[in-house]
């Protein structure tokens, strides 16, 4: 079963590439939105080339442009800008993540973009904020992870440092797009009049980074790195099985005793290294070595079976092909289907939220490039001489309409 949105009748005109905007966008269709996804000629959105491919279509693009429709458009043209106009005009909400002040230079200003419809509510996204000395610079998700400090506190003490290998930034930006607009919509209810949102991939990463930042702030040590640890107790991280390793989350001394008689080490409870919580943070590295010579002697089943039954925390540290089948995983049903013209139907991941049990719906697969220009801008009053005329100027072009390639 799935729901259909609030957000339906609501016109999104996404112009985004790579990740952030249209993970946010997607959000937006999720929620019932008539999403455009206005792209540039000869070639489109950049990650439609990303590797890897499935039959020649790239799954990064498949995993962040659900629920949208595709327009190529040269705005640049005047009569492509004329188009754009149009398209704004009839639209609630315009998304960009262009280079730092691309749009603006070729014409659409907030002050003429509020010219062309009061009501827009217009989301502008950059990589280091809208204001200071790095605003002008394009930014990618690693290259924010390092600046905001993340990928000083993430890796092996003995090792060099690393970044988070998800798109962390990018996609929680694209969050808190989502709620913006749900906010500036509701703010327009009242007030009839659009609203300019900036949102940047340095403000999200320092919300991330807000409880070691805040710490440091307050006079605390810089974080040092420690692979899968936690600073505040300790045992918490992954330890070794003879055929993995086993994550472990022990927070009081109850629970470490209990770890202590599963993994047959009840010995250990009497070393002055073990004595409470403080102690084994003090003594980490000690402390860590001693428990995991004793976890490597049982196979990860074994293991995990151990822990359950003395009710320990833990996880197995579970590659993606066993969290595909992995029975909780499974009974969540976020792992959802979209029908797609070439490939059949396409494994998705649902917006991580349920109504009544439901998950939104998926209305369109993500759009071959172009798809939807002639009946989009049809949408719009363009009539079949005047597309004909743009196409043949190449200021768009069209693919086979209603086509999901």
């Amino acid at each position: 079963m799935s729901r259909e949105g609030s957000l339906s009748g609501i016109r999104v005109i996404e112009i985004g590439t790579s990740v952030a905007v249209p993970f946010g966008c997607q959000i937006l269709g999720d929620f019932g939105a008539e999403v455009i996804k206005v792209e540039r000629l000869g070639g489109g959105d950049e990650a439609r080339n990303w590797a890897p491919l499935t039959h020649g279509i790239s799954v990064t693009f498949l995993s962040l442009n659900r629920n949208k429709k595709s327009v190529v458009l040269n705005y640049k043209d005047e009569r492509g800008k004329e188009a754009l106009d149009e398209l704004i005009a009839s639209a609630d909400v315009l998304v960009q993540n262009l280079r730092p002040g691309a749009l603006a230079a070729a014409g659409f200003t907030w002050e003429r973009l509020q010219q062309l419809n009061p009501r827009l509510i217009y989301v502008e996204m950059s990589g280091y904020g809208h204001t200071g000395p790095r605003r002008d610079q394009p930014a990618y998700d690693a290259m924010l992870q390092a600046y905001s400090g993340i990928v000083a506190m993430t890796g092996s003490d003995d090792g060099p440092p690393a970044r988070v290998p998800l798109s962390m930034m990018d996609m929680g930006t694209g969050m808190w797009l989502s709620l913006g607009v749900f906010d500036a919509l509701r703010s327009r209810e009242r007030s009839g009049v659009g609203t300019h949102i900036q949102v940047s991939l340095l403000q999200t990463a320092l919300a991330w980074v807000g409880t070691p930042l805040m710490s440091v702030a307050a006079g605390g040590a810089v974080p040092e790195r420690l692979g899968s640890g936690f600073r505040g107790n300790v045992p918490n991280g992954a330890f070794p099985a003879s055929d993995g390793h086993v994550f472990l989350s022990v927070g009081n001394n109850e629970a470490f005793y209990r770890l202590l008689e599963a993994i047959e080490a009840p010995q250990l409870k009497d070393e002055p290294e073990f004595a409470d919580n403080m102690a084994r943070v003090k003594n980490r590295n000690v402390v860590n070595a001693k428990l995991g010579a004793a976890t490597s002697r049982f196979t990860m089943d074994e293991l995990l079976a151990r822990l359950d039954a003395a009710s320990v925390p833990h996880s197995a540290v579970n590659t993606l092909d066993r969290v595909l089948v992995d029975p909780q995983v499974v009974a969540v049903g976020q792992l959802g289907t979209v029908e797609h013209a070439q490939l059949g139907d396409v494994t998705v991941v649902n917006t991580p939220i349920t109504f009544d049990g439901e998950y939104l719906q998926h209305r369109l697969a993500p759009p071959a490039l172009g798809a939807d220009t002639a009946p989009v801008l049809a949408s719009v009053g363009f009539g079949e001489d005047r597309i004909g005329a743009l196409r043949a100027a190449g200021i768009i072009e069209t693919g086979n309409e209603g086509a999901q390639l």
